[in-house]
């Protein structure tokens, strides 16, 4: 479906409520995928659909479109004359000190038309700002609300601490029963951290200076559509452009809370739309419920048939359950994570020996690592003068066991450790390289990604600095660089005609091409299991990291030379079918995502 079939779908709907009942398919079925940093990280989706859907809700609240005006209500003007003589009143009594109020609403600074009863005011005119409690005794008890206990609910819920009064009186913003507060400082604000105060303990509490905090005056308010109000898109957009302060500090100004135009409806009319907006969240909620546990179903389908192909006896049964497989790629591959699992069922089978068939007249990998050994050996022995590093390569790879298959592997395959594999492996400089502003790439663990270099956030060293840091070994084209930490277990190929150094927590990885496909060496540091098992001797006790010496015997299932190139092949053209699904998923979400705007656009026009 595209957006000009939804829009003529919904010509013929006259209340909004209907718009959104009626096209549950779209809002349930626009959802986005969220970055995820890192190899094995979970995958992640937001359900835009209903998240908008939940938006659109609250803001056809706050303009009067989502339950019918009634004739018999009392028009907001005279809600407001009874409030301000309510106000006058406790002046009188000097329950509150008079303040310079605002003047009403011009005509220039209302954001939308307003049906015939409502009328626009501003917080200052009917609430009491920032208020303190006075007159309470330090012993008594009260509730103290940090920022962690109120919640992004549409509702306002909160947490509470029981403490004494002489605890949190100084320092701290105070409220009652029946205040409202919403969150200055950013994040909270852009994420509608706000709360209707209940239940504190003996009517009082204080918490967090984070906090803007309104009392209406009396009963003429229905203190949640007000909440409503502060949780709407529009009031949230607003007062997120007027943040003032410095970057991860900003905070909305006073100014902003206290004179904003509010509209506000005959009270009867306040009633009718919290009850409303309440029974729809509970629709919301209950659409979340069956989206979420449809996806898990589909997850646990997927994973279930992936693993008949990870538990295939040889490639030829392999490629049978694919075919069974395959003949409904459009209705199992339709999700990230769907698509993602095949990507790692891929690898996973490639390093396995089930992903092409074994084919009999090659060279056994046990030969192909005796010859490796014998020539890598002479090489280095040559090289030691010269290199300083084939000196502890050679007393490295004297003192290496045998390595164990992590799983079982074909009779022509065998297993080895990592540096067993390479001419040389070779860690970085454990500190920061000095950076300027252009020169040669210095490769962090920031910039590899999925088997790829990422250029975003490049840095970069001088000459100077590059043939220290290059001493070792310098990086060379067809190079694969491995990271130990942050995330540990990407790697990537460095492409011909490049020159790059290692960053901090890289190491260098050279095969010897001659017997090992540095393609095929790529796909086994990068299959999922092998960060599995390399995670179990991972260090740290808050960033995790491999050491040197756990990378250099990682335990790689090595096929005779002919059959790894087969291997990255095949490889290449599944992965190819896995981003032409991803592509299309992609176009798909765009256009559910474009449906959904135009929804909501048609619904507030």
């Amino acid at each position: 479906m595209n957006v000009k079939t939804s829009l003529e779908m919904s010509k013929d709907i006259s209340k909004p409520e209907k718009l959104i009942t009626e096209h549950i398919g779209i809002w349930t079925s626009s959802i986005m995928a969220k970055s995820n940093s890192g190899r094995g990280s979970s995958k992640k989706y937001e359900l835009y659909g209903i998240s908008k859907l939940r938006e659109l809700i609250l803001e056809l609240a706050v303009r009067g479109k989502l339950v019918p005006q009634d004739a018999n209500d009392e028009h907001a003007s005279v809600l407001l004359e009874k409030i301000a003589a309510e106000k006058a009143q406790l002046i009188k009594e000097k329950k509150i000190k008079k303040t310079k109020a605002d003047s009403e609403v011009n005509e220039d600074e209302k954001l939308f038309e307003l049906p015939n009863k409502w009328q626009w005011t501003r917080l200052n005119l009917i609430t009491e700002i920032n208020p303190r409690n006075t007159d309470v005794d330090d012993k008594t008890k009260a509730s103290f609300v940090p920022m962690t206990l109120i919640t992004t609910s549409y509702d306002g819920v909160h947490g509470s601490e029981s403490r004494p009064w002489s605890e949190i009186k100084k320092g701290y913003t105070h409220f009652a029963n029946g205040d409202i507060a919403i969150a200055k400082i950013t994040p909270c604000f852009e994420n509608s951290k706000a709360a209707i105060f209940r239940n504190l303990e003996n009517g009082i509490g204080a918490g967090t200076t984070e906090l803007h905090v309104a009392r209406p005056f009396g009963e003429q308010i229905e203190r949640n559509f007000l909440l409503l109000y502060f949780k709407s898109p529009n009031f949230l957009t607003m007062g997120q452009k007027l943040m003032t302060g410095s970057a991860g500090h900003k905070r909305v100004p006073r100014s902003f809370f206290e004179s904003n135009p509010i509209p506000l409806p005959p009270l009867a009319e306040q009633k009718r739309i919290v009850a409303k907006v309440d029974e729809l969240m509970l629709l919301c909620d209950q659409l979340e419920q069956q989206t979420e546990a449809s996806i898990d179903a589909h997850a646990t389908l997927v994973e279930v048939l992936l693993t008949t192909l990870t538990d295939s006896a040889d490639a030829d049964e392999l490629a049978q359950n694919w075919a069974r497989i395959s003949e409904h790629f459009d209705i199992l591959f339709t999700t990230e994570q769907s698509i993602e699992a095949l990507k790692q069922t891929v690898l996973q089978l490639a390093v396995m020996g089930k992903l092409v068939p074994q084919n009999p007249d090659d060279e056994p990998a046990s030969v192909l690592l005796e010859k490796l050994r014998k020539e890598r050996s002479e090489w280095l022995q040559k090289m030691k003068e010269e290199n300083p590093e084939s000196k502890t390569m050679l007393k490295k790879l004297k003192k290496l066991s045998d390595a164990s298959a992590p799983f079982e592997i074909p009779s022509t395959w065998k297993t080895a450790h990592l540096i067993d594999l390479c001419t040389y492996l070779v860690d970085c400089h454990n500190k920061t390289a000095p950076y300027v502003d252009s020169g040669i790439p210095i490769i962090r663990t920031s910039n590899i990604r999925e088997r790829e270099f990422c250029m975003t956030g490049m840095k970069y060293i001088s000459e100077e600095t590059y043939e220290h840091w290059s001493k070792r070994c310098p990086p060379e084209p067809e190079d694969i660089i491995f990271t130990r930490e942050a995330p540990m277990g990407e790697a990537a190929i460095i492409p011909k005609g490049s020159v790059w150094c290692l960053g901090q927590r890289t190491m260098l990885i050279r095969p010897y091409h001659k017997y090992v496909s540095n393609q095929y060496l790529l796909l086994a540091l990068t299959e999922p299991h092998l960060l599995e098992r390399a995670s179990e001797h991972a260090i740290g006790s808050t960033v995790k990291h491999l050491r040197v010496g756990d990378v250099e015997k990682l335990n790689i299932p090595l096929p005779p030379l002919a059959e790894q190139y087969r291997i990255v092949a095949k490889v290449n053209e599944l992965m190819a079918i896995c981003d032409q699904l991803k592509e299309k998923l992609q176009q798909s979400q765009e256009t559910q995502v474009q449906l959904t705007d135009a929804l909501i656009d048609r619904a507030l026009g």
